[in-house]
């Protein structure tokens, strides 16, 4: 679809809501944008918890359809939610760090405006993710359908014991586990909840997806990687109150003998970065490999 002048000029925020002082870095930045010649615009639900006048409200169907770009104010969780309902329109993305990880909202807000300034004006870092996505099918009939920028989480309730899952990947056996879940994890979900279980760190450029047990009850039960043009299907044989989630933010209850069927989502995000920015260098700061001894230098 060719651009239109909205699409070159057109300038979308998505602010994450309930933040103490947020309104002073959002009209400044609101301020900069109308200042370079820009038509900014709010996502709909930035508009109904922020207080300032004479900014349009959008859907986010309608930011894909028409904004140059969309600028993210928020955390990680905020990013994840825009970025699924916008990945249709490879509108890029680009993050303002106001939570406490930061790995793709990566933009100090003290560094907010320069930062902009050099990526609008093409001085940018792009870099392409990739998303999951998954159905539930029970006795043959979809009952649930979601995307995922990190993961799909496959758990026992908080009050139940170890579940029971099969798992096949291209429709050939892998294995039947028992424990606390598991993780199908994007490379960018691989620094979330993966991690934590345990789970290999994957460079967003590699086709990979990552299977990462939840405390499981055998210890042979490790992480592997397996290609991202790779249907994997997960039943579930044993176990009360399990669930699945997109992500963290949608969900659905499961029972004995549903499938939840895996595979790489058609669409891709894309993130603008500033010039200079590197994944190794994210990875040094967010996970504190930058400490160094007291009298050495941080590297150049």
């Amino acid at each position: 679809m060719p651009d239109t002048p909205d699409m070159k000029n057109t300038i979308a925020l998505v602010v994450r809501p309930n933040t103490a002082g947020i309104e002073q870095p959002v009209q400044q930045l609101v301020d900069f944008l109308q200042h370079s010649g820009y038509r900014v615009v709010f996502e709909s639900g930035t508009a109904e918890h922020l207080a300032l006048p004479g900014i349009e409200a959008m859907s986010a169907d309608a930011i894909g359809a028409s904004a140059k770009a969309v600028v993210v104010m928020g955390g990680d969780g905020t990013m994840l939610g825009i970025a699924r309902q916008l990945a249709p329109y490879d509108v890029p993305l680009i993050g303002i760090n106001l939570g406490r990880l930061g790995f793709m909202t990566d933009i100090p807000v003290d560094r907010m405006i320069p930062s902009i300034d050099a990526i609008l004006s093409g001085k940018a870092r792009t870099e392409h993710r990739t998303l999951l996505e998954g159905c539930v099918k029970r006795n043959g009939e979809t009952i649930h359908c979601g995307q995922a920028v990190n993961d799909v989480v496959v758990a026992r309730g908080a009050g139940a014991g170890m579940v029971e899952l099969k798992v096949l990947v291209d429709g050939d056996f892998m294995y039947n586990q028992r424990s606390d879940g598991l993780i199908i994890s994007t490379p960018t979900g691989s620094t979330a909840y993966a991690l934590s279980a345990g789970g290999p760190l994957l460079h967003p450029s590699l086709g990979g997806i990552a299977l990462v047990p939840i405390a499981p009850h055998a210890l042979s039960n490790r992480p592997i990687v397996v290609p991202d043009s790779s249907t994997i299907t997960v039943e579930i044989v044993a176990g009360r109150d399990t669930s699945v989630n997109f992500d963290m933010q949608t969900f659905a209850s499961l029972m004995h003998g549903d499938q939840i069927i895996i595979s790489r989502s058609p669409h891709d995000m894309t993130f603008l970065h500033p010039e200079g920015w590197t994944y190794y260098e994210t990875l040094r700061e967010k996970l504190h490999w930058n400490e160094y001894p007291a009298g050495e230098s941080r590297p150049k």
